[in-house]
């Protein structure tokens, strides 16, 4: 390589230190700790995007319901383990306002983020039947879901969906389900890390067999409304953000304030239940657990020994966040369009300079600007490409991480600065000289 923004010694020295033997196969929390070691260092500020964190100020009128609560006095008293009253009625009325989906309060929980609450159902679900004892992953997906299911030591299929898309996801699935063995489908939609949506016919078919094969469907909505492709703000009135829950009545969908509510900090999530689902009872949860019902299981048995229930002050945050959103005084998606216009701007540097885009489509579609997006390079596997920025100032995850069968990287935007944009764009270009054709 000739002149590289970072010293290669720099960046070879801390690989070293922090005994990573391939950064394509580091964790994301290992890749943070590899660029700050590497940052102090060299003094030289990394394009930062490996880390799907929040980059927005938190939403103002969770703050001042929290600070409010506090003074209240909550911080002395624990809360009911299913959640405060006010918050589960708001959850369920948030639901139906952008969803369209009849929820009733009772099964609306909140968990300590999305984390608690996949960790939790993805725990009961394995258990509700002998026969059916894994998890079917629709990929590339968060990491870290995969890591909760080796720590229960519980089984799991996976299947990158980048060439089953549309009607030919129906034979893909059905493929696992005929098996007999699975008991739950777990996504992201929008899809961390690839962005992709999935369709209105894509998620029927998610439904239709769910229903047939009698498995859990779990989606997680951790960036709700944030297709920015059309307007999902609108309460009470269609367009809705999508969702299986309109094509099965057996599902769990997962609702979190970190990225819609930039809330991250406070680790506040809904889970929400179907109503079916949550009065049904399984006789191998009484064997493993001693309760039959499926929300009760969930609540009591498991989330009791978890955590006893989320902090006090935080569930009156959510509560207000998800009253003004629904009473239409808070637009929250309009607050996070900011990611979409820089994926907008970023992308268009990545492909200006030999790049590609990995995830481009949903049917048809290009896909959405939002959070993440997936890059390429041609001649480059996703390990190579990630090491060769490093020396570039500029940081992500490989998309094998996610359980993607591409090779490339997922992006995430919101730590990246606009005042960082110019950074990116001659540190680009100079991998582009050193690496491209020409």
């Amino acid at each position: 390589m000739n002149y590289t923004p970072v010293k290669q010694e720099i960046v070879k020295k801390y690989i070293d230190q922090l005994k990573i033997s391939d950064p394509g196969k580091a964790s994301i929390r290992e890749i943070v700790a590899l660029i700050n070691l590497i940052e102090e260092e060299s003094k030289v500020r990394f394009i930062r995007m490996e880390m799907g964190v929040p980059g927005l100020p938190a939403a103002k009128v969770g703050v001042e319901a929290e600070i409010k609560a506090l003074q209240a006095g909550v911080a002395s008293v624990y809360p009911m383990m299913d959640g405060i009253k006010p918050l589960k009625n708001e959850a369920a009325r948030f639901i139906k306002m952008f969803m369209d989906i009849d929820v009733e309060p009772a099964s609306c929980i909140p968990t300590s983020g999305a984390m608690q609450g996949t960790f939790a159902a993805l725990l009961v679900a394995g258990n509700v039947d002998k026969q059916k004892d894994t998890t079917l992953f629709l990929d590339p997906g968060f990491p870290v879901q995969k890591q909760q299911m080796t720590v229960m030591g519980h089984k799991y299929e996976s299947f990158d969906v980048f060439d089953f898309r549309g009607e030919k996801l129906r034979a893909k699935i059905e493929s696992y389900l005929a098996a007999g063995n699975i008991n739950s489908i777990i996504y992201s939609n929008p899809n961390n890390p690839s962005w992709i949506c999935f369709t209105e016919e894509e998620l029927q078919i998610i439904g239709e067999l769910a229903t047939k094969y009698d498995v859990i469907v779990m989606e997680d909505l951790a960036y709700f409304g944030m297709d920015f492709r059309k307007d999902l703000y609108s309460p009470g009135k269609p367009p809705y953000q999508p969702t299986v829950a309109k094509y099965t009545d057996h599902y769990v969908l997962f609702i979190s304030a970190s990225k819609i509510f930039s809330y991250a900090g406070q680790r506040c999530a809904i889970m929400a239940i179907s109503n079916a689902l949550w009065n049904r009872q399984y006789e191998n949860l009484q064997i493993r657990f001693g309760s039959k019902p499926f929300g009760f299981t969930i609540v009591m048995q498991v989330l009791y020994a978890l955590s006893s229930g989320i902090t006090h002050s935080t569930q009156h945050a959510l509560t207000a966040m998800f009253k003004a959103a629904s009473d239409g005084e808070f637009n929250f998606i309009d607050e996070v369009k900011e990611y979409g216009r820089k994926a907008k701007i970023m992308k268009d540097m990545f492909l200006e300079n030999g790049f590609r885009i990995v995830y481009e489509k949903d049917g048809e579609e290009a896909i959405a600007d939002g959070f993440y997006f997936t890059v390429g390079y041609p001649g480059m596997t996703g390990s190579e490409l990630l090491g060769n920025l490093l020396y570039y100032g500029i940081s992500a995850i490989t998309l094998t991480n996610t359980g993607s069968k591409k090779e490339g990287l997922r992006a995430c935007v919101s730590h990246v600065k606009r005042e960082q944009f110019d950074d990116l764009e001659k540190r680009l270009k100079l991998f582009n000289e050193e690496f491209g054709v020409h």
